[in-house]
């Protein structure tokens, strides 16, 4: 008689080989997920960035008879008052760049009006959107962050005339 048996079971080689190749793919996983998140926050942002500027673009043509041209949002003062329309539409685009933009140091905003075209131009700094740099500078010990923009260009009102 024989004592030949078939081999039953796995060598623990076999199940190192499975927990290496597991392990491989729950970290491809994870990575995929932190970039998920890392873009869904900045396409938040630009989102976001989106409803300020068509906001503006419809209160400056709710008030036409007001110069709205502002070089820097920040530099617009904070008020309440109802009685200047300007100054408290100036002061809420202030206030929504600050607040809805994540908090980002280097929020703002500008708007132009030239020959009959709105531009608004509101930037902020997302270190999380892509190519950004996130060494330590040295000079302000602040993390450098990667300055995104977001530019919406209308007509300002309608004239009459048709362009081809």
């Amino acid at each position: 008689m024989s004592l030949k048996t078939a081999q039953r079971g796995f060598s623990l080689i076999e199940v190192l080989v499975a927990l290496l190749i597991l392990a491989i793919g729950l970290l491809g996983a994870a990575a995929i997920q932190v970039n998920a998140l890392k873009y869904t926050d900045s396409s938040a942002m630009r989102t976001q960035a989106s409803f300020i500027a068509y906001d503006m673009l419809d209160r400056i043509r709710a008030n036409n008879g007001a110069n709205y041209t502002l070089a820097s949002a920040q530099a617009a003062t904070t008020t309440t008052a109802t009685s200047d329309p300007r100054a408290l539409d100036w002061s809420d685009f202030k206030t929504n760049i600050n607040s809805g933009l994540g908090g980002s140091s280097n929020a703002d905003g500008s708007i132009a009006i030239a020959n009959n075209v709105i531009t608004i131009t509101i930037k902020w700094g997302d270190a999380r959107a892509g190519n950004s740099v996130n060494a330590i500078n040295a000079t302000t010990a602040n993390q450098n962050t990667n300055t995104q923009t977001f530019t919406l260009v209308s007509r300002a009102f309608n004239d009459g005339t048709v362009t081809q």
